[in-house]
């Protein structure tokens, strides 16, 4: 395939070799800064950190504590800013779907993630952030971490709800009212996703960014100007680029537009080759740079999944092992993880390696306020081992691995 790594050589970890001890070594091609280069990152597994950085080929790397773990590439973590669900579980108010899931999440080497919410009732939200504050107050699960949830609306717009509740949409500024101040208070959001043309959208997004939010613009119907006003107004990503927005045209560039020629904002991009064109992805690619776009999975129940009927926020969609869709075909998330997005923005994106890994780890972590998703020293030892086809080989979380489980 495009851009696969070539063949590496030295002993692999048995399936309870890695990480037993409380220092081991990860050697390969590590992913430093948004570049790949050989070396080895030290992990002390007591403080679940990055110890020590070694650069260089075998010989110039000195003697590595025992065991050493050979992978072709180490990466950070995959950081999701958009999992609506996955691998049969939905995001709602069961605490422990939402701890099943985070465990299921580092197959697809994600170590972070936010649970997604799309546009429902107040009390909808308020028992998804009561499910997370359960899921979060269980201790270690030896899962991806969850931070906090994305409320992707209600207040968006109704020309391009795609799979949300219409009624949802319609009742946003009730809804809001009644729901924001209690999630605010309890820090259980990090991202919010709006339309910048709703009345009162710009006071909320300056009163979301102030209370110090990742505000995101999308399912919006905005102008090229409306889009504007809402990143003056402090919006600094977009959600799915393309995807649920007015599409670009030379004399109306919309949405799609502003998005991919003014720098403050960086792009949320679904890889999955079916929500964009793969020549889609390579303009994006382009116009903002590898540290200017988020791969996100949009993820629903079916990910990971047989094709077959899913829910998404109570309502039944269809998934083909892509994507998923309500009865009339329209999109309704994907069926897809992230490291599957991954690969697909190098073979069909356009995009090389190191780049597609740090769309989808360090431009994510930066834009939520994430601990500095890097591998260097001090750092949380969130990591991830590929092999030379892309496909994850293990994950860890804090220094412990929790892909494959021992």
């Amino acid at each position: 395939m495009p851009g696969s790594l070539p063949q590496g050589s030295g002993p692999r970890p048995s399936a309870d070799e890695a990480g037993s001890g409380n220092v081991f070594t990860l050697r390969g091609r590590l992913l430093v800064e948004g570049a790949l280069a050989p070396g080895a990152a030290i992990v002390d597994g007591d403080a679940g950190t990055i110890a020590e950085v070694r650069l260089g080929g075998r010989g110039a790397l000195g003697e590595l504590p025992a065991p050493v773990i050979d992978a072709e590439v180490v990466s950070p973590g995959l950081v999701d800013l958009q999992v609506n669900g996955g691998f049969g579980y939905e995001v709602g108010g069961d605490p422990q779907a939402l701890r099943s899931l985070a465990a299921r999440l580092p197959a697809a080497g994600v170590t972070t993630f936010l649970p997604t919410v799309i546009s429902g009732t107040a009390a909808a939200y308020r028992a998804a952030a009561g499910a997370l504050a359960a899921a979060q107050g269980a201790g270690p699960g030896g899962g991806a971490r969850m931070p906090g949830l994305h409320l992707e609306g209600p207040l968006l717009a109704t020309a391009r709800a795609g799979a949300h509740d219409r009624t949802a949409i319609a009742g946003a500024q009730v809804t809001l009212d009644d729901a924001l101040e209690p999630l605010l208070a309890a820090g259980a959001v990090r991202v919010v996703t709006v339309a910048p043309e709703r009345p009162g959208a710009l006071g909320l997004i300056r009163r979301l960014r102030d209370a110090g939010i990742t505000v995101a613009l999308g399912h919006t119907d905005a102008t090229f100007d409306q889009a504007l006003a809402g990143i003056e107004a402090g919006a600094t990503l977009v959600t799915h680029l393309y995807n649920a927005m007015r599409g670009f045209h030379h004399r109306d560039p919309g949405m799609v537009g502003a998005a991919l020629v003014d720098d403050r904002v960086t792009v949320a991009l679904i890889a999955d080759g079916v929500h964009a064109h793969g020549a889609a992805m390579n303009l994006a690619l382009r116009a903002k740079g590898a540290r200017a776009i988020a791969l996100v999975s949009d993820a629903v129940a079916a990910a990971g999944c047989p094709p077959g009927a899913y829910f998404l926020s109570g309502t039944r969609v269809f998934s083909d092992g892509h994507a998923a869709r309500l009865a009339d075909g329209t999109l309704a998330g994907s069926a897809s993880t992230l490291d599957a997005g991954v690969r697909m923005m190098v073979s069909q994106g356009g995009a090389r390696l190191e780049e597609a890994l740090t769309m989808a780890s360090e431009v994510p972590a930066r834009l939520i306020g994430a601990p500095a998703n890097n591998i260097a020293p001090g750092l949380p030892a969130d990591l991830v081992l590929w092999d030379n086809d892309l496909q994850v080989q293990a994950t860890y979380v804090g220094g412990s691995r929790v892909y494959p489980s021992s």
